[in-house]
């Protein structure tokens, strides 16, 4: 999930969904509530740790952290260096991820199928607009923090696409680089900067957790079959924004110079969608798309055996 989150494009929600964790998650992450703060205040640690369901949520929420501070810096390398490559590994994880979650629709009828549809035509739009400035005041770190955190427990919908539109996506990735590499050095002092960025983000991820999980688990329980419909649908029109072959269009000043955030990178206002033309490298990119395919297939039946459903 950690992984998949950093990726724009890709949802950590769809991983929690195919490998069956995805209800569970979200019942434990709602579980956060009025009990569990007084049996903290009261000192019932095991009661508490059981209320919200930490053996479960614990080794999850190490194996996020730790591949998002990991991967922060490999993937800007390599989205750098191979865009095209680490796209089309994506796309097959995705393509794959349409059928397993649209298959945990009970009763395909009117309801289910009229948000699939809708589904599909949000994902699309949001495909289509625009990115916002980068912005680094503290309420709109908090913002982001709360919008990127719902977006990627979505199946479907990336918080990291939703954090480029909102256009502080690579200020966020590189505040956490930065935290990385200087904890690695322990030059405290370096922390300062990316911690002003970072921390913000952080309060509204924890907010943004506790309040959208309650949501959503109301949602399944009232109108499951629609839910997961309107999630197959986010899903199927993110592949949309994380098509391999696709060309930034960079926003031009009067002068006809690209326009510059303040960090000095260019703001993309867009992308061109085109065929690729037949070539090794596209070889290459078509068979790590098989298996990004091959991989989702056996997480599922990974997730599937009985014994990992009975915690054997």
């Amino acid at each position: 999930m950690g992984a998949a989150n950093v990726i724009p494009g890709v949802s950590g929600g769809t991983v929690a969904f195919i490998t069956g964790i995805f209800e569970a998650l979200i019942n434990a992450l709602k579980s956060f509530d009025v009990a569990a703060l007084q049996l903290l205040a009261k000192g019932r640690f095991k009661e508490f740790w059981n209320h919200i369901n930490g053996g479960f949520l614990l080794p999850l929420g190490l194996g996020v952290v730790i591949s998002i501070v990991s991967l922060a810096k490999l993937l800007l390398y390599l989205f750098a260096k191979h865009p095209t490559l680490i796209w089309a590994f994506f796309f097959g994880l995705i393509f794959a991820s349409v059928y397993y979650v649209g298959k945990t629709v009970s009763r395909w009828s009117i309801g289910p199928i009229v948000t699939l549809i809708v589904g599909v035509g949000v994902a699309v739009f949001i495909s289509q607009m625009k990115p916002a400035a980068e912005d680094s005041s503290f309420i709109y770190l908090i913002l982001c923090g709360v919008v990127g955190i719902c977006s990627m427990i979505i199946p479907g919908l990336s918080g990291s696409f939703v954090l480029i539109l909102m256009g502080n996506y690579l200020l966020i990735l590189e505040s956490v680089n930065n935290i990385r590499s200087a904890a690695t050095s322990l030059d405290f002092a370096a922390m300062a900067g990316p911690l002003r960025i970072f921390l913000p983000v952080l309060v509204g991820v924890v907010a943004g957790l506790i309040l959208f999980s309650h949501f959503i688990s109301w949602l399944f329980k009232r109108f499951h079959d629609a839910a997961v419909a309107l999630l197959t649908g986010f899903v199927a029109g993110s592949l949309m924004i994380i098509w391999p072959w696709k060309k930034e269009l960079i926003k031009l000043g009067v002068n006809g110079e690209p326009v510059l955030r303040s960090s000095g990178r260019p703001v993309v206002e867009g992308y061109s969608w085109h065929m690729p033309e037949m070539s090794s490298t596209t070889w290459f990119a078509i068979g790590l798309m098989v298996v990004g395919v091959i991989l989702v297939v056996l997480m599922e039946r990974l997730a599937s055996k009985p014994e990992l459903e009975n915690g054997g």
